[in-house]
């Protein structure tokens, strides 16, 4: 198996008839997946998504992929496939027709319907090209099919791109339920038959590469539904992706069963179970979904409502539920379901949530405590059992955390696909496939783009460590005036703290050591305000550290007069 090296530089120009292949986002991270296939100077982009941030990304909204890398040849761009709607494979979309809105994009019917109700509120209106399993399509030099494959939202697609350098199939998110709810199954002889005619790189999901088996099919919910549903007396609250059109579709057959009214609440939540109801992909009986205003009438256990946070988002709705900051307010003996899986890393938010709504009385049904959610990502049983179907020459993990893309090589591996031709790249490595192999040729610039309210890009690393010092250790502001002749002090310093702990009258211990410094500053001939500035920072924070053991921002400010 190949790795990725720190020492890459950018890669050389790719060799005619060779077809590039570069991830810039979803590998060693789960989210913000988008890869780029380059052939004859012409691109493919297959997915542009969004990564969530974690707390260690304090007012960040999302995490963007870097277009850097092609920015300047956007005109080269074909199309951008997008194998399903879920926001890790289309959030990134709209940011990426901003520079060039006239990029077509190119997926199933849902899939479209959700993008482009997006990319409305950003005013854009995109060129689209609906396909279906099946179809074929030429898109420059790439010639395109689309299979079928099962996820957690309905109508997604793998593709298999032709070019003359040999074929690369891309399965986007998926897993072999042989019950699906819409019947809709992965088509495993099609698999098969691109196997046949000889897959030369094969880009394959590893979320659950390290889960032993099989993947628990999605209609095994509806039971444990059920059983919720029939002992509870009160208001139930569900909370889950607003994308899941499986989970929401059993949600309202229980409550119909039940005799409850069912209310979305929240933007994308009603948004998208619009659209799924609209193209008839959620069935839902005439009465059942009613505005969440007219619950009020209805007794509590006539009352379901759908809503988002079940990654315990902040501003989600139920979040802010449980913080008492919503206008539903949770009582004693409501039942709340987190109907969805828990992404690595939203751990802490997750269980935040939960406490705060146990704290209110609710009962809380999650993934820890009764079986309400099954993964929409091939275990690696289904894995295993993908790649003697298909038998690709090479094989390149994609889609998870290094541990995911390390286990799913190795499953490659049991299968035969020899070590040197099983890629483990990062975002930004660059594959180049040359006469039927697989290789790392370099490296581009792929790292997050911040998106914050309405600035992208212009959050960095440095403002997002000034933000937690904020946060974890307060800030203390030094005022002082200087005559900028001598550079000897006329006025202050005068401190002030927030968030630190420390109160402004003990900064008298620390205010004869900022004296002396600047004293002794001026006698060396250093009157420059910056100078002067570092000298402060530097011996309030020594003594910050020698008294408190603590780090809080420091904020010189220096006036001459």
């Amino acid at each position: 198996m190949s790795h990725p090296h720190p020492e890459l530089g950018a890669p050389p120009k790719l060799p005619e008839g060779g077809l590039r292949v570069t991830p810039l986002g979803g590998l060693g991270e789960i989210g913000r997946n988008m890869t780029v296939f380059e052939y004859g100077g012409r691109l493919l982009i297959v997915d542009c998504g969004v990564l969530f941030p974690e707390e260690e990304q304090p007012g960040i909204d999302l995490i963007l992929p870097d277009f850097t890398s092609i920015r300047d040849r956007l005109d080269d761009i074909d199309g951008i496939v997008l194998t399903h709607g879920h926001e890790d494979h289309i959030g990134g979309v709209p940011y990426l027709l901003r520079e060039k809105p006239d990029i077509p994009l190119i997926g199933s019917k849902l899939t479209l319907a959700l993008i482009e109700a997006k990319l409305q509120e950003h005013r854009i209106r995109p060129y689209t090209l609906e396909v279906a399993e099946g179809d074929r399509e030429r898109l420059g030099p790439f010639e395109c099919q689309f299979i079928a494959v099962n996820h957690s939202i309905p109508d997604a697609l793998a593709v298999a791109i032709r070019t003359p350098a040999g074929m690369a199939v891309h399965t986007g998110d998926f897993k072999m339920d042989q019950l699906p709810l819409d019947r809709r199954l992965t088509d495993l002889p099609a698999f098969a038959k691109l196997g046949e005619e000889g897959i030369d790189l094969l880009l394959t999901d590893s979320t659950n590469a390290e889960v032993p088996g099989f993947v628990p099919p999605e209609r095994d919910i509806s039971n444990v539904l059920r059983q919720v549903f029939a002992s509870a007396d009160k208001r139930i609250i569900v909370a889950s992706f607003a994308s899941h059109v499986h989970r929401i579709q059993q949600i309202l057959d229980a409550a119909h069963e039940y005799g409850r009214r069912v209310a979305f609440v929240g933007r994308s939540m009603v948004r998208n179970m619009g659209i799924a109801r609209e193209l008839g992909y959620l069935n839902v009986p005439a009465g059942l979904v009613v505005d969440v205003k007219t619950l009020d009438d209805l007794p509590d256990d006539e009352v379901v409502l759908v809503c988002t946070g079940s990654q315990g988002e902040p501003m989600a709705a139920l979040s802010r539920m449980a913080n008492r900051d919503h206008q539903i307010r949770i009582v004693q003996g409501d039942t709340v379901i987190l109907a969805s899986s828990l992404i690595p890393g939203n751990e802490n938010a997750v269980y935040r949530v939960i406490n705060g709504l146990s704290r209110w009385g609710a009962n809380v049904v999650h993934k820890g405590n009764a079986k309400v959610h099954v993964s929409g990502h091939a275990s690696a049983g289904e894995l295993l059992y993908f790649y003697n179907i298909c038998k690709p020459r090479n094989l390149m993990p994609v889609h998870g955390e290094w541990r995911h893309l390390r286990a799913n090589a190795e499953l490659g591996a049991l299968t035969g696909v020899p070590k040197d031709r099983i890629v483990i790249a990062e975002d930004g490595v660059v594959v180049d496939l040359v006469d039927g192999i697989a290789k790392i040729s370099g490296k581009v610039q792929a790292g997050y783009v911040y998106v914050d309210g309405l600035s992208v890009g212009d959050v960095t690393e440095t403002h997002l460590k000034d933000r937690r010092i904020l946060g974890d250790e307060g800030i203390i502001s030094v005022f002082v005036v200087v005559d900028s002749s001598t550079g000897k002090t006329v006025g202050g310093p005068n401190l002030h703290a927030r968030g630190s702990g420390i109160d402004d009258k003990d900064f008298d211990a620390v205010v004869p050591k900022i004296d002396e410094a600047l004293a002794k500053a001026a006698q060396d001939g250093v009157a420059e305000p910056h100078q002067l500035q570092q000298l402060i920072r530097r011996a309030v924070g020594k003594w910050v550290s020698d008294n408190y053991r603590r780090r809080p921002m420091i904020l010189p400010v220096v006036v001459e007069v």
